[in-house]
């Protein structure tokens, strides 16, 4: 693994595709200044704010956090990274967390708009009872593997997850499946219904208001497999479709090459859209349960 000063940078331990970035204590004492700059309404209101703190971030590095997180994050050998503070202290609070999400997804390109949240990010509690319309919020209903972005006409080819805050939890572990890891991929990628479109809705707690087409795969620029799915929101139009479908959920459930975690409180995970799939094991009944989540998701810069 290569260095970089302030940052301790590791394979993770369940796949050496993941890797780990501890941020040191010396670099986030240096960022308490520049953040304290803004307040997260002028983040919210002025664009230019993020990427003013994102060149913090990197200046802090000497310029290799951005150079090591976009080789990883554009590598399928890896393209996953488990990111955050070494040690969590008092000022490293919700706030703080937010704009070190906000300086990282400004690293790596623009954020989409999230239309649940109208903001350029998302933040949502998982709690005990919920009245959702989508497995998000479901604490003890496993999230199946899927994708981001699929019901929207934004590229969406990555993916930012912050655990902010968590009480009361047992279970509920993440989920990562890389697509060369899967057993069935090949089998799936080269069924003909996979590249034909299927019709992709949401439901209202999204705010999109439009339905799109796309196929559940596509290759890339070496003929490999890309995938864009969720089991949620694909409308089949036929039984060959709905089949489809139902082969698939089973085979991306049933793969033993999962990466099951556990995201520490106050650390972010950032997977490539395309070739990592993400979810979340149940969680175990407890009334007073509560996880504050924050999502980004967006497209890279173009050079």
């Amino acid at each position: 693994m290569e260095k970089v000063k302030g940052l301790e940078i590791s394979a993770h331990e369940k796949s050496k595709r993941i890797i780990n970035i501890q941020i040191e204590d010396e670099i986030l004492d240096k960022l308490i200044f520049p953040f304290n700059k803004f307040d997260i309404t002028a983040l919210e209101y002025k664009p230019f704010t993020r990427f003013t703190l994102a060149k913090s971030l990197d200046d802090i590095t000497s310029n290799q956090l951005s150079k090591l997180m976009n080789k990883i994050i554009r590598d399928r050998e890896t393209g996953c990274f488990i990111i955050g503070p070494k040690n969590i202290n008092s000022k490293i609070n919700d706030n703080f967390l937010v704009k070190l999400s906000t300086a990282l997804s400004h690293l790596i390109g623009n954020p989409n708009h999230d239309s649940m949240a109208g903001k350029y990010y998302a933040r949502f509690f998982v709690k005990h009872e919920d009245r959702s319309d989508s497995y998000l919020r479901k604490a003890y209903t496993n999230m199946d593997l899927h994708t981001d972005g699929t019901y929207v006409k934004e590229i969406t080819d990555w993916l930012l997850m912050t655990k902010i805050e968590e009480q009361n939890v047992e279970g509920g572990e993440t989920t990562m499946l890389h697509l060369d890891d899967w057993e069935h991929c090949e089998d799936l990628f080269n069924d003909p219904v996979g590249k034909q479109n299927f019709t992709w809705g949401s439901p209202k707690s999204k705010n999109i208001d439009y339905k799109v087409e796309h196929p559940v795969f596509f290759p890339d620029k070496n003929n490999k497999a890309q995938i864009s799915y969720i089991d949620q929101f694909p409308e089949p139009k036929n039984m060959a479709q709905g089949n489809f479908l139902q082969k698939l959920s089973d085979g991306l459930e049933e793969s033993k090459n999962k990466v099951i975690t556990k995201l520490p409180t106050g650390s972010t995970i950032v997977a490539n859209n395309y070739f990592w799939l993400h979810g979340r094991r149940p969680f175990k009944e407890n009334k007073d349960l509560s996880r504050e989540l924050l999502r980004i998701r967006g497209s890279f810069f173009i050079n």
